[in-house]
């Protein structure tokens, strides 16, 4: 369970969930018709060994990255929402932004494998030990970016834009801003705090997409982690690592600062892009429904 002030490394509480992500790219790269391809990710999986080694060898069975209704769809998730953030990505770059923040990196590879115009900076945050993970995996492979990088190792829950300032970043030109599976591990507080963040630092035209999701009721979500406990299974911890909380809906924040926001309902996008929906009655079938991505431009 979460606890105020809580930190992790790339194998443990929050850490881990990037891991699960870059399996799950892993998987998606491999399919005929992938959304995305990301060839670090495998990288970064084989490096932590053990089950996330097994994982992308396709030895590890019982893994719900790889069984299940759940697996499948996870998988499916992960390589749409990575489109998406590529695609918004390429849209601010074609828009003249050279500034690009990407909050709680993670295992974000786009750095590396993403097609930056001369002068772009990009700026990641995370926990210290994730992104020394991150830059010791990819250097001691030779492995570099494709821009100007820089880590800003900070806790988003503290104060991190003063440590985004202090990293170089200018808060005079336009940036784009990726927050990717995050406000789920934070308090509506601080989801709040983050958001009111990113419009201080935001020059006009400036860029930000956003996946966003509506909690569950108390009573499903005190189910879900009942379940999780009761399973005594750590690739179905989730619901014990999140925040059941919303500061509010996204596109309705930054709308009515100032912001023109485009919402698009996670199912919807799915179907844009060709791949199943999952219903209502299967365990990804709620979560798909609850999300949306959306991206907004500053006035």
């Amino acid at each position: 369970m979460r606890s105020e002030g809580d930190s992790w490394d790339i194998t443990t509480s929050v850490g881990m969930t990037a891991l699960r992500v870059a399996a799950a790219r892993a998987l998606e790269a491999r399919k005929p018709d992938p959304l995305v391809v990301d060839p670090y990710a495998e990288v970064f999986c084989r490096a932590a060994g053990g089950d996330w080694a097994a994982v992308v060898d396709g030895s590890l069975s019982d893994h719900q990255l790889l069984t299940s209704d759940f697996g499948e769809s996870f998988v499916n998730f992960q390589g749409a929402r990575t489109r998406y953030f590529d695609d918004f990505f390429a849209r601010a770059v074609a828009a003249g932004v050279r500034q690009v923040v990407i909050l709680a990196a993670g295992l974000d590879s786009r750095a590396y494998r993403l097609d930056w115009p001369d002068g772009t900076k990009i700026f990641e945050l995370d926990q210290p030990q994730v992104l020394a993970y991150k830059s010791y995996v990819l250097s001691q492979r030779g492995i570099r970016a494709g821009a100007e990088r820089r880590d800003v190792a900070v806790d988003l829950r503290e104060d991190w834009p003063q440590a985004l300032v202090e990293s170089g970043f200018d808060p005079a030109q336009p940036s784009a801003w990726i927050v990717e599976g995050l406000l789920i591990y934070l308090p509506a507080d601080a989801q709040e705090q983050l958001f009111t963040g990113i419009d201080s630092l935001a020059a006009p035209g400036s860029h930000v997409a956003v996946e966003d999701g509506a909690p569950l009721s108390d009573e499903d979500f005190a189910a879900a982690v009942k379940a999780e406990v009761e399973a005594d299974d750590d690739s179905r911890t989730f619901h014990r690592l999140v925040y059941n909380e919303r500061c509010a809906p996204a596109d309705g924040w930054f709308g009515e600062r100032g912001w023109t926001a485009v919402s698009t309902p996670l199912a919807d996008y799915l179907r844009e892009l060709g791949r199943p929906v999952p219903g209502p009655d299967t365990e990804a079938g709620p979560m798909i429904a609850r999300n949306t991505l959306v991206r907004a431009v500053k006035k």
